[in-house]
């Protein structure tokens, strides 16, 4: 029995207004694509919110630039809550959004140009990459790192989700997680002291511990040429003590809400995640062979990172390509290998355009 990480399949964005989030992240990220959409509740996260079921209405968005999606979740029956404080950097959860561009530059300017809230000038990042910061309109931080792999060619500036920065209480405690089950094995830095790249950042003129991972290997899954690369970037303040982002929320509230990943094997995780202490608090296939998701099917888990981080598994069954032919892949059948590059370009197709 195996198990594969196949990439970074999306960064969960709770939001209070999912249309008008997602129409923001359409003109500014280009999260244009539409891979599912879908109005139920959420019945199987009751660890997570409050121990009731949860209605919500939830959307999974794709830039066709590649990279990670963005699975935008709003709270329906209740109001969602955004966080009673300021959120610092080192403060515990993901804190920040990676997102890819291939020209930082001009996606510098174009944000610029838009009104964005811009957190300084571009910088190096400590791998010596250039890199700068924004605030969203939701409050949310997102680095746009330079990130010369792109999947097709699209007139946007950036692509998807690159991967993101988390606050961790203890550095070598959580990568036991990001590092042994993630399989982020190879180190790009491992630094300690005052970062100037952090500077604009509330809470980042502290001293930090940060290292940055990748993966190793060439990733191989049904999407992987479509995700790419992905790196996790940990970082622990190590002059205050950091709180919960999530300090009396419950998931799916404003924020990064989870981090999901693409896997094939869902055994064989569910056994290795319990032999290293981090036991599925969530497991869709316990009581289900597959879990429909409205247009598309599969299993997920949920784990939790020692920092308090929720990491979710997917295994997908089925998607729709062009739904209004019947053309689904159906990976039970077909089975995980790489999708081939004109299958995947179809996405495009999925684009929600919005009237200028």
């Amino acid at each position: 029995m195996t198990g594969k990480i196949n990439g970074i399949q999306q960064l969960g964005v709770g939001v209070e207004n999912l249309q008008e989030a997602w129409k923001w992240y359409r003109e500014h990220f280009s999260m244009d694509i539409r891979m599912f959409e879908e109005e139920a509740v959420a019945e199987l996260m009751l660890p997570h919110t409050g121990g009731e079921p949860r209605a919500r209405h939830a959307v999974l968005a794709l830039n066709m630039r590649g990279g990670g999606g963005f699975e935008i979740w709003q709270h329906t029956g209740k109001k969602p809550e955004m966080p009673g404080f300021e959120i610092q950097l080192g403060d515990l959860g993901i804190n920040i959004g990676k997102i890819k561009t291939d020209n930082v530059q001009e996606a510098f300017q174009k944000f610029k140009t838009s009104g964005l809230k811009i957190l300084g000038q571009i910088c190096e990042a400590p791998d010596g990459n250039e890199h700068f910061f924004l605030k969203d309109h939701f409050g949310n931080y997102w680095e746009i790192k330079n990130e010369k792999e792109v999947f097709r060619r699209e007139r946007s500036v950036t692509g998807g989700v690159l991967g993101a920065l988390i606050g961790v209480n203890d550095l070598d405690e959580s990568l036991k997680v990001y590092r042994d089950i993630l399989q982020y094995d190879k180190v790009i830095y491992d630094h300690t002291g005052q970062f100037d790249d952090f500077a604009k950042i509330p809470g980042g003129a502290g001293k930090f511990r940060r290292i940055l991972l990748r993966h190793s290997d060439v990733k191989s899954g049904a999407f992987s040429p479509f995700f790419g690369s992905s790196y996790i970037e940990l970082v622990q303040a190590l002059d205050r003590g950091p709180r919960s982002i999530f300090d009396g929320r419950i998931w799916g509230d404003p924020g990064f809400i989870h981090l999901c990943f693409d896997i094939n094997g869902m055994d064989y995780f569910r056994e290795k995640v319990k032999s290293m202490g981090f036991p599925f608090t969530v497991d869709s296939a316990r009581d289900l062979e597959t879990f429909d998701m409205g247009e598309a099917a599969g299993s997920f888990a949920y784990i939790q990172a020692p920092e308090g981080t929720l990491i979710e598994f997917v295994e997908t069954h089925k998607i729709p390509i062009l739904k209004k032919f019947g053309w689904f892949v159906d990976f039970r059948k077909r089975g995980n290998h790489p999708l081939p590059n004109w299958l995947l370009k179809m996405f495009r197709f999925k684009r929600v355009k919005d009237k200028s």
